[in-house]
């Protein structure tokens, strides 16, 4: 995977954003001409960058960014008020950073009291056959670390069809690991719908005060109000919600993917060791 779209895809481009409309904000409080000419360039790309890196952090926060940032601009023709204008701007940009930052943080899974683990998930864990692919992550996790591995997932599974197929199963697993969602966004699933789809199925999973942890989707540009319901449900439900760039770490690896998704033999290897670390604490 070409660097630039993973450092996208990822969510690491709102820092570098961020990073680029403060040094914008800075730099324009001198007036040296070279100066200016940079920070037009950093405020460009920065704001390029925030964008297309569909974070998810509150409406309000951006408003009240966005409107900094606005304050910034009118006061480049104002020069009585503009440096306290500029600190502003890198203070609020500043402060969105900090209220992303937890969503890259990798959450901890308490002790479970067996051995046993339920899997929620599309193609992705449940593989597309073929000989290139014998053996899913969820049995590769079986056999490597000794664990009773319930696996549901399903070829084509969407947040609805997996609540249908997860309500047909009797789940006694102490911790459920979820990943679901892709086949929502690349096929005709509105936001809302996703939404309301993934609170029914997360209400279910949660229902029974078992561990709950789901992958956060690695998001193409513009498609924020997908990981927004993802973060906002997880919260609601007590979800643990591992950073998006754990799972395109696997998507980007060397000859992990048959078609760019799909996982390859390789892809379906790493997917179990990095699940494993993942789930490791509940167990030891």
């Amino acid at each position: 995977m070409n660097w630039l779209v993973f450092h996208i895809v990822s969510g690491e481009a709102f820092f570098t954003g961020i990073a680029l409309l403060v040094l914008a904000a800075l730099l324009s409080t001198r007036s040296r001409p070279l100066y200016k000419r940079v920070t037009a360039l950093a405020f460009l790309v920065g704001v390029i960058a925030v964008v297309v890196s569909s974070t998810a952090i509150p409406y309000w926060w951006y408003a009240v960014a966005t409107a900094a940032t606005v304050a910034w601009i009118v006061s480049r023709y104002k020069p009585t008020w503009h440096p306290w204008a500029a600190y502003a701007m890198a203070v609020a940009w500043s402060i969105a950073a900090c209220m992303e930052l937890p969503h890259h943080v990798l959450p901890r899974l308490a002790l479970a009291p067996q051995r046993s683990i339920t899997i929620i998930g599309d193609s992705v864990t449940a593989g597309v056959g073929g000989s290139e692919t014998t053996e899913t992550w969820p049995s590769i996790l079986a056999r490597e670390h000794g664990l009773r591995v319930q696996d549901i997932s399903h070829v084509g599974e969407t947040a609805a069809s997996a609540l249908h197929r997860a309500q047909s199963q009797d789940i006694s697993a102490p911790l459920v690991f979820v990943e679901i969602g892709g086949n929502d966004i690349l096929g005709t699933t509105s936001p809302a719908q996703f939404a309301s789809d993934l609170d029914a199925l997360l209400s279910h999973l949660t229902a029974s005060n078992r561990q709950v942890m789901m992958l956060e989707l690695p998001l193409p540009p513009f498609y924020h109000e997908y990981g927004r319901a993802q973060r906002t449900l997880a919260a609601k439900h007590q979800v643990l919600l591992v950073p998006k760039r754990v799972f395109l770490t696997i998507l980007a690896g060397e000859a992990s993917t048959l078609d760019t998704i799909h996982l390859s033999q390789a892809g379906h290897q790493a997917m179990a060791e990095r699940v494993w670390h993942l789930v490791k604490p509940a167990y030891e």
